[in-house]
């Protein structure tokens, strides 16, 4: 449920990005940090939805493109220039996923957000949380907790 996300009186602070044409936003504690593309090098055998390795500041992280593990193919590529890589720390894994466009920090007071509609509920779907209302936006919340599976997690670390 979403008011596990970091809670201030009320108000969930969360950063939000943008993959194809979907809006989704996820608790800005669970993120350590945004940075530019940079060069990623490919990791053979490695699971599909890793994109490879990158070198942050001395340590390698896995980066995983968040598009090909949800299977958003329908959005179009985002322009090389917007992309970010956000990196999180899962599970004591430091992992980063590759979006099309980090947006702001976004604040969601709880009357603004609605749980998973039933018809999402199921298979795959267990890392969302709950559906934001910005205006006339909707965002998905993602639970990063449930993001990727242990198994995943631990097949994207051996890739670094």
């Amino acid at each position: 449920m979403a008011t596990e996300q970091t809670n201030n009186g009320g108000v969930l602070h969360m950063v939000g990005f943008t993959v194809g044409r979907e809006e989704f936003c996820v608790d800005i504690l669970k993120v350590q940090e945004i940075i530019r593309m940079v060069e990623i090098t490919l990791m053979p055998n490695a699971p599909d939805y890793v994109e490879g390795v990158i070198n942050l500041r001395g340590r390698v992280i896995p980066v995983i493109d968040f598009r090909k593990r949800f299977h958003l193919m329908d959005g179009g590529e985002a322009d090389s220039q917007h992309k970010r890589i956000v990196v999180v720390a899962l599970n004591g894994v430091t992992v980063g996923f590759v979006v099309d466009k980090v947006s702001q920090v976004i604040k969601l007071a709880q009357d603004q957000i609605s749980p998973t509609p039933d018809t999402v509920k199921g298979y795959d779907s267990e890392f969302i949380s709950g559906v934001g209302r910005l205006g006339d936006k909707l965002l998905i919340i993602l639970d990063l907790e449930r993001l990727f599976s242990q198994h995943e997690l631990e097949g994207a670390s051996m890739a670094a």
